[in-house]
């Protein structure tokens, strides 16, 4: 199989599998004991929380080890709500549901969500940001990357709106970790939040960036693992496994970055030139470099996909009992149903290789060429 769909999730990196692989066995303490199994489970645990730090430009005492991105997300919205008792939430339209729903479950506990409208490229204008602000605004909370698309969202200015009114800034940024550089303090976040299995890391781990200082209500209560933060016995092969994968992304950025987006422009161009009338969706350069989001004209991406199954990548509809749901965040850009309905993404990651992308794109044109046929 041609796999093209690292947005979804990715391979465990040998390199990850090899640190992981001791905590599974014979190290298997409780970091939490003071005699020499747990002293060495404690000390893994530091070493992997400093390497997130490091990735992340914080230091190690900010980060909180999750069980991934939605636990993460929950663990700001619901704590910063619970902190403050009442007051408003600002987000955007096309935000992955693991901020969405939380904002649902919060608006029908009183909270005011107020859901910002995007442009035609998904981006939202900090200026949308400026007209919500209000003196009740606890939390502006806004993705770094969207997962479908890849674009890219103008945090610094975002961020600086927050600072400017005093307002905490969260951002999801469980897709653009581990593939573009990000520093919390470039970026102006008080919150971020990381998914392991979207940069090479297993599922089921993740990590919450919490400037210090910043006030909420742990999500879990418990024992006083992570600083009191996030109760519960870590989880420490993983953590090691998050550790080691943020020592890979940073050893192996800036530079993959032009590497991943040469392999993703490839496949464009590829398909552009055999397609007329290819659509992208999403925008031309402020986007994920490994993202490529494009409606095929007057077809569904369902059937075009279907007909090539040694490929691996993920709809911009899905089929419910015989009828096509349009994406959310393809709706919200304004995208029309019959265009989305034919949209594909394509997401290129670390061990993709210009033949995979080249012979992709040959499986795609011949299924586009039958299809038309038809």
């Amino acid at each position: 199989m041609i796999y093209l769909d690292y947005n979804a999730t990715t391979p465990v990196a040998p390199e990850v599998f090899r640190a992981l692989r001791p905590y599974l066995e014979a190290e298997f303490g409780n970091p939490s004991c003071d005699y020499a199994l747990g002293l060495k489970a404690r000390d893994a645990v530091s070493r992997a929380r400093e390497e997130v730090a490091a990735l992340l430009g914080c230091d190690a005492g900010d980060i909180v080890f999750t069980s991934g991105a939605t636990e993460a997300n929950n663990t700001v919205l619901k704590g910063l709500a619970a902190h403050h008792g009442r007051g408003q939430i600002i987000t955007a339209v096309t935000e992955h549901p693991a901020v969405l729903a939380p904002c649902r479950y919060l608006q029908s506990q009183g909270f005011q969500i107020t859901i910002l409208p995007v442009d035609g490229t998904g981006r939202l204008d900090p200026d949308e940001v400026r007209r919500a602000l209000t003196s009740d605004t606890i939390l502006i909370s806004v993705m770094h990357a969207n997962n479908e698309t890849g674009t890219l969202q103008p945090l610094r200015e975002i961020g600086a709106l927050a600072r400017e009114a005093g307002v905490p800034f969260h951002t999801d940024a469980a897709q653009s970790v581990g593939k573009l550089p990000v520093n919390v303090d470039e970026l102006q976040v008080d919150f971020l939040t990381v998914a392991g299995h979207k940069f090479y890391a297993p599922k089921g781990v993740g990590a919450l960036y919490m400037r210090t200082g910043s006030n909420l209500v742990p999500l879990l209560h418990g024992a006083s693992q992570e600083g009191g933060r996030r109760a519960g016995t870590e989880n420490v092969p993983y953590m090691v496994a998050l550790g080691a994968a943020c020592r890979l992304a940073r050893q192996r950025l800036p530079g993959v970055t032009a590497h991943l987006q040469s392999l993703r422009d490839r496949l464009h161009n590829l398909l552009r030139a055999g397609v007329p009338g290819l659509i992208l969706n999403g925008p031309e350069v402020e986007r994920l470099p490994t993202t490529l989001n494009v409606s095929f004209p007057g077809l569904s991406g369902g059937e075009l996909m279907a007909g090539v199954p040694d490929l691996a990548a993920s709809l911009g509809s899905a089929c419910h009992a015989g009828q096509e749901a349009i994406s959310p965040v393809l709706a919200a850009m304004g995208v029309p149903a019959a265009v989305a309905r034919g949209a594909v993404r394509f997401s290129i990651g670390y061990p993709t290789t210009l033949a995979e992308v080249e012979e992709a794109a040959r499986l795609l044109l011949q299924r586009v060429r039958v299809l038309r046929r038809d």
